[in-house]
């Protein structure tokens, strides 16, 4: 069975149930799993030296959209509120296909694993021109990265009210359909999954509510975990008023979208008593801080989500609205956003760095990741500490969120070595950047 052995860490933060953090320690990893975490661990196979890093569990994204990852900084979206935003993107996605959406994840899933991701979500809400959900499926399993891809959909075009152009919304009978065959080609229920697939109709303003029951039901029958957006901006909130004649949670528990098996991305505009809602209901929040600035949506309540027990984790969003992937980096943002709000001490390091691991595999309900401790799967960012970002820095652990790095020297996924001293070791990186960067200007013309 094979071992690798992190040795001689400055410091391992191990996000378990003390949280504690233990200085020159070593984890030693067998068969994929996390056998042992402490001082003067022996074994016979491949040692990589820790000296002067930070040891932590995987970062785990929970909303993306990596087919956007083909479309940043586009003018005419550059300054747009949301809606205005989607109104100028969805053309352009339109033209999209298989080897975009390919090639666009395993760039975006690239970026992620070199900011310290070992789990990403995916919401993959359209499906241009033969593209499907297998195609990012793929992308993952090249690259080595733990996945939860969820089949979103979208079925109210602009004839119908809805935001999205006609040619990009599907048959609703066909979108079950299709979540019943990639859930059943790819969803793996066992701990240490690769794969889960999730179930993840777009938003309240581009599929019926009809959908949006039918795909609850799904879900629970297929044993899966249900995803959409939700109270997003100002805009979404007057949508649900006036389409709806409720507010978006209202609108999410009357269709049977609250739960331990649902989480929501953004829920910026989420009300004291919607939160309260959350949390009696073990109802989970993506908080993508990044976006949300982009887009001019507003600052999360995550203080006051956290306060009342409401599970947290983090998006980075889809790199047409964030623009870059980068979780590290959405982790800073989360915590300096409360402290904005809320004041110098709303929000510490090592709070955002749990929302950025324990946080993630809670809300996706994987209780076999999130922390460094005997008998959790093999998921680990190490980070060197000992270079221009972090010198000086009197804490190492603080100086992760405070001043960098952002980019990790090793990444590990169920002990498969993903990063090797900076690098992706898995895929030719400067060849997908070459493709990906061709498929780009094809799309701008």
């Amino acid at each position: 069975m094979r071992e690798v052995l992190i040795q001689a860490a400055e410091v391992v933060v191990t996000m378990d149930g003390t949280r504690r953090e233990l200085k020159g320690a070593d984890v030693l990893i067998r068969g994929g799993v996390i056998a042992a975490v402490g001082e003067g661990l022996t074994s016979e196979g491949q040692v990589v030296s820790a000296k002067g890093c930070v040891v932590t569990p995987g970062l785990i994204n929970t909303h993306h959209h990596l087919y956007q990852t083909l479309t940043r900084a586009v003018p005419g979206g550059q300054d747009a509120l949301l809606f205005g935003w989607l109104k100028t993107l969805y053309p352009i996605w339109a033209q999209m296909g298989p080897e975009e959406i390919h090639v666009s994840a395993l760039t975006g899933l690239a970026e992620l694993a070199l900011s310290g991701c070992t789990l990403s979500s995916d919401h993959l809400y359209l499906y241009p021109n033969g593209a499907r959900l297998d195609d990012t499926i793929a992308a993952a399993d090249d690259i080595g990265l733990r996945f939860h891809p969820t089949r979103g959909a979208m079925s109210i075009g602009e004839s119908a009210g809805g935001l999205p152009p006609d040619s990009l919304v599907e048959r609703e009978a066909a979108i079950l359909e299709d979540c019943i065959r990639v859930i059943d080609a790819h969803h793996d229920p066992r701990a240490g999954a690769m794969v889960r697939v999730g179930v993840a109709p777009c938003s309240p303003f581009s599929v019926s509510r009809e959908l949006m029951r039918d795909a609850a039901l799904l879900a629970r029958d297929k044993g899966v975990m249900l995803h959409t957006h939700l109270a997003e901006n100002d805009e979404d909130i007057a949508y649900s008023l006036h389409h709806f004649g409720c507010r978006p949670g209202q609108y999410a528990e009357d269709l049977g979208w609250t739960g331990a098996d649902v989480w929501h991305a953004h829920c910026v505009k989420l009300s004291s008593e919607e939160i309260g809602l959350f949390a009696r209901s073990l109802t989970g929040v993506a908080h993508c801080p990044c976006s949300n600035c982009r887009l001019g949506s507003g600052i999360a309540p995550v203080r006051a989500m956290r306060d009342a027990g409401v599970k947290v984790a983090l998006g980075v969003d889809g790199s047409a609205s964030n623009d870059a992937g980068n979780l590290i980096g959405e982790a800073r943002q989360a915590m300096l956003l409360q402290r904005v709000q809320n004041g110098a001490d709303a929000m510490s390091v090592r709070e955002a760095l749990e929302i950025a691991t324990l946080g993630g595999a809670q809300v996706l309900g994987r209780s076999d990741l999130g922390s460094l401790e005997p008998g959790k799967r093999a998921d680990l960012a190490i980070w060197d500490v000992s270079g221009l970002e972090a010198a000086g820095a009197w804490d190492p652990v603080a100086a992760l969120l405070l001043s960098g790095p952002t980019r990790v020297k090793h990444l590990f996924v169920e002990g498969r070595q993903v990063v090797a001293e900076g690098q992706i070791t898995t895929l030719d990186l400067p060849r997908v950047i070459e493709r990906h960067n061709a498929l780009a200007r094809k799309l701008a013309r």
